[in-house]
């Protein structure tokens, strides 16, 4: 099915389409335009009679390869260990935790609320309340910000946010016709009735139901949205592959610089400690280039290199009003500021949540792009990264789809990702908000900046954005 952009890519005159205007630039040769640099505002983003929240600190165990060795583990041993490792990275009493939230995608039956399950494995007391929240891939973000609700609102000072997620072993259901029967079985009386269900099988009933990452609305798979919207925007293969070996070099390099403080260590129960990721993994434009399309076949050019891959992983974050957090003695790492959701069409701009997020969230906190210091965009695809870079630089789409006089502008690439991303260094659904927001926060402290932007896509065509200020140092 021709696609809404697709249409109106070539409803437009032969001389200014997209494609004419957005293959122009190489993603290797020319740097994707951006707005014009202006002195940066110092100016904090406090409001009178708003609370001052801050993230105190975060961390994560090391995201791996679905199947490795997290492979043996449930949910809640991933989310424990992340909650542990938080509680040991800032000291923090348990019994001042007023409320646990995390986020996950696809839920363990057994285990449904796993923020409770991982909190008391963890050791918090039971009379402290814990819930669980899906949003899709940005479901830690939403998990941060129900935390960051409960401050602002009064209800609480001190809250831990995550997110997890093992894909390693997700739920296979039996068919609904032989869960129907087993049902029926439980409520059959006699002999004679539960032999009449089991009469009643047939062998299509053993067939599994199989989780998929895909659109319910549409029944299309994120990888095939993935394709369709880079070849709208007029990516190529070679771009794709180019900008995802961009994020796997990146992410190599602040391994082995040991940027990645947010990552702590986790002995996994028989097996070895597990220390870094493990699907960082620099490789060729060669090598890369003769990897057949994962999704669209035989043309398609989204593959498995320039794809994130399945991962296993948690992550935690602290997050107080600033003012019990210097009453204990603590330095936060930075202010959570203004935050948007933004939705729209999960068939056509399934993954064009930063662009629509990003304009929005920058005039909430009365900033510009070019006072961003930091941007940590979740990288579900090297074409939807692209996609969206595009689209922000683009006045056409922005008075076409957005209802906006102007584009935003695109990140310079300098300031973009640049300890890498999702694309090297994983993608746990539920668990990548908190490793945007932490990873911005290190690097406007190392960077000496002053504000980030941490955006990311979702299923079902969501989106969030969210500023992040330097605490003062």
């Amino acid at each position: 099915m021709t696609s809404m952009l697709s249409r109106a890519i070539r409803s437009l005159p032969a001389t200014s389409t997209w494609a004419v205007r957005f293959s122009a630039r190489s993603f290797s040769c020319s740097p994707l335009s951006h707005a014009a640099v202006q002195p940066k505002s110092k100016k904090t983003l406090a409001k009178n009679g708003v609370k001052n929240i801050v993230v105190v600190d975060g961390v994560r165990i090391p995201f791996l390869q679905s199947g490795t060795s997290y492979a043996d583990l449930m949910p809640h041993d991933l989310a424990r260990a992340s909650l542990q490792g938080l509680l040991n990275r800032t000291n923090v009493p348990k019994e001042v935790v007023d409320y646990i939230v995390y986020g996950t995608v696809i839920q363990e039956v057994k285990t449904s609320n796993v923020a409770r399950e991982a909190a008391l494995g963890a050791g918090f007391s039971d009379k402290t309340p814990a819930h669980t929240v899906t949003m899709a891939c940005i479901s830690s973000n939403q998990a941060m910000t129900t935390g960051v609700g409960l401050i602002a609102s009064g209800q609480c000072d001190v809250v831990v946010a995550g997110g997890v997620e093992l894909m390693s072993d997700v739920p296979i259901r039996h068919s609904r016709k032989m869960r129907k029967t087993l049902l029926s079985l439980n409520r059959a009386k006699t002999l004679g009735q539960r032999l009449a269900l089991f009469a009643k099988i047939r062998p299509d009933y053993f067939a599994p139901e199989l989780p998929a990452v895909a659109e319910f609305s549409t029944s299309e798979t994120m990888g095939h949205s993935a394709d369709r919207l880079a070849a709208a925007f007029a990516i190529s293969r070679v771009e794709q592959d180019e900008y995802a070996l961009r994020s796997h070099t990146l992410a190599r390099k602040a391994q082995d610089e040991g940027l990645l403080t947010d990552v702590v260590p986790f002995k996994v129960p028989g097996k070895d400690m597990v220390i870094k990721d493990n699907g960082v993994r620099p490789s060729s434009m060669e090598q890369m280039g003769k990897l057949k399309a994962a999704f669209v076949k035989p043309y398609g050019t989204v593959t498995a290199a320039n794809s994130s891959f399945l991962t296993d992983g948690a992550s935690a974050v602290l997050i107080m009003s600033e003012e019990k957090a210097l009453a204990m003695g603590y330095k936060p790492k930075a202010y959570l500021r203004d935050f948007v959701y933004v939705s729209q069409d999960p068939k056509d701009q399934l993954l064009l949540g930063p662009t629509y997020g990003t304009p929005k969230v920058l005039e909430r906190a009365g900033l510009t792009l070019a006072d961003i210091d930091v941007f940590e965009f979740h990288e579900a695809f090297a074409g939807q990264i692209l996609a969206n870079l595009k689209a922000m630089d683009s006045d056409w789409f922005a008075q076409n789809y957005m209802g906006r006089k102007s584009k935003v502008g695109a990140p310079p690439l300098e300031k973009f990702n640049k300890w890498g991303g999702s694309l090297s260094l994983g993608h746990p659904f539920g668990a990548t908000g908190c490793r945007l927001v932490m990873t911005a926060a290190h690097r406007l402290k190392k960077e000496g900046g002053q504000y980030g932007v941490v955006a990311a896509c979702a299923a079902g065509g969501q989106g969030h954005a969210m500023i992040v200020e330097l605490y003062p140092q």
